[in-house]
């Protein structure tokens, strides 16, 4: 094993098969500011990116920012922000070094030099994908205006911690400046992600300067309120957290080392609402669809994909599979995805020509590759946040509609029954939840099945103000009762599909 890092200096000795940019770096600047440079982001935001940087679109480079943890920053800083794609398949792996990441900041250690950046004239777009968790919303959908963070960021705006506070911030000082707004794309698994964001942004300005939010002066350009773009976007890709055997394998295949390559699929998607005043790089000739309205694929991705990999997570945990394809592999629970399938697609925009049938056969496909190994615990975080959007949702709709969500309220169940696992048949912290002091508390407290189910809801906001909240909770109540006493085997029997 050789101790030389992956950098601008050694890539080009890299074997011929390992695909490297196709372009100066040094001839890149920068145009995208990226908040929460993640596994994903690098699997999937900076991979486009990259193609449009090697066709010549040169000043599109990202900054990207770590709102919490120097981690990130600390693995690429040595490598000149170099790192490897590794796209896994059953049948065989192809690297690619990616290089559309031009610097690397962490917040708190540098605010300043994150609002620089943000209010930088070359800065016209922000992207983010901070996690659901990280938009600081409130049980009923609004702004957490009690967050610690929250709070923090309306007391000292020149050193916020929350992405409100600098996008708030520095949209503020390019306003100041005469410098126009840049465009807002958040990439996170949020229902309207864009106008949730807006919205969000909106009601956080307004605390801190009624003009920043909607200024009485029409004339004013870059208020949040109507000034700045906040384009929709849906973002698909399956990205497993990298092990060491990972980083092992591919710096032998490298001959040199990467202290944080990323895994991923073959498969790649983005949807983008088409609303950037500022410009942007022409994504579409690199597979990325520009639509007027991205909801359709949204809801699809969040319904299909999103749902049911949260119930292979909560119910490949209770079965003892460690990984997707192996739960996937699981023929009850394979039975289980389909009969999901089957209560959500009904609640998908009818007049979209949405091709579900075709959606699902491909993510039965992704959901079997074998050498992907996507960890079932990975998935199972923050389902507090997740579940609303995943499986609520659709769970509101098909009631509203008249039917049943039996299978959609078991992974309400399941997740319930996992939280309450963890330190008895689960590690302690094999998985994490904004809510877990609460949960652990519930846990505590012993509570019957009906008990736990109502509690939840309250807690975590679930159906709050629907006429048909108290069927979700028995619904939910009922699955959780067989899951502990009979494990996913007994709930599947009421289901017939054990």
């Amino acid at each position: 094993m050789t101790n030389r890092r992956l950098s601008d200096s050694t890539q080009q000795a890299l074997p011929a098969s390992v695909a490297v940019p196709r372009y100066e770096r040094n001839s890149v600047s920068p145009g995208i500011v990226h908040l929460g440079v993640g596994a994903f982001h690098r699997a999937h935001q900076a991979a486009y990116v990259d193609d449009c940087l090697a066709a010549g679109e040169t000043g599109w480079g990202i900054v990207g920012v770590s709102l919490r943890s120097p981690d990130t920053r600390d693995a690429l800083a040595p490598q000149d922000g170099l790192y490897t794609l590794a796209i896994t398949s059953s049948g065989g792996e192809k690297l690619r070094v990616i290089g559309s990441i031009l610097a690397m900041l962490v917040a708190p250690e540098d605010p300043a030099a994150v609002l620089a950046a943000l209010a930088d004239p070359r800065t016209r777009i922000v992207t983010l994908t901070i996690t659901e968790k990280a938009y600081l919303r409130a049980a009923g959908g609004g702004l957490d205006k009690i967050h610690p963070d929250i709070v923090h960021d309306l007391a000292n705006p020149q050193a916020p911690r929350t992405a409100h506070g600098f996008l708030a911030e520095s949209l503020s000082r390019r306003r100041a400046a005469g410098i126009p707004p840049f465009t807002v794309l958040c990439c996170d698994n949020l229902p309207a992600n864009g106008a949730t964001l807006h919205r969000l942004l909106v009601e956080f300005a307004a605390l801190r300067d009624a003009r920043l939010a909607a200024p009485s002066d029409a004339r004013l350009a870059g208020h949040i309120a109507d000034g700045v773009a906040f384009p929709s976007s849906m973002v698909d890709r399956i990205v497993p957290a990298t092990t060491d055997a990972d980083r092992a394998r591919i710096a032998g295949q490298l001959g040199v080392e990467d202290a944080w390559p990323v895994m991923t699929e073959p498969f790649c998607q983005w949807v983008i609402e088409d609303d950037f005043p500022a410009g942007r790089p022409a994504w579409e000739k690199f597979g990325v669809t520009m639509v007027g309205d991205v909801r359709p694929f949204e809801d699809m991705k969040l319904r299909l994909l999103n749902g049911s990999h949260s119930a292979i997570a909560y119910l490949g945990l209770l079965s003892g599979h460690a990984t997707v394809d192996r739960a996937f592999a699981d023929p009850a629970i394979r039975r289980f995805v389909d009969g999901l399938w089957a209560e959500a697609i009904p609640t998908l925009p009818q007049n979209a020509e949405l091709d579900t049938a075709g959606y699902t056969t491909e993510l039965a496909e992704r959901y079997s590759n074998t050498a992907l190994a996507h960890r079932t615990a990975q998935i199972a975080n923050d389902g507090s946040q997740k579940l609303p959007q995943r499986i609520v949702a659709s769970a509101v709709e098909r009631l509203t509609a008249g039917a049943s969500p039996a299978h959609l309220m078991l992974v309400v169940a399941a997740w319930i029954a996992a939280c309450e696992a963890r330190g008895k048949a689960l590690p302690e912290s094999h998985f994490t939840d904004p809510l877990d002091a609460q949960l652990a508390s519930l846990a505590h407290r012993q509570l019957s099945a009906g008990e736990a189910a109502m509690a939840v809801f309250d807690l975590a906001g679930f159906a709050r103000d629907h006429a048909e909240r108290q069927t979700l909770i028995e619904l939910t109540a009922a699955h959780l009762e067989r899951l502990r006493t009979g494990g996913p085997a007994t709930a599947f029997a009421a289901l017939d599909i054990a």
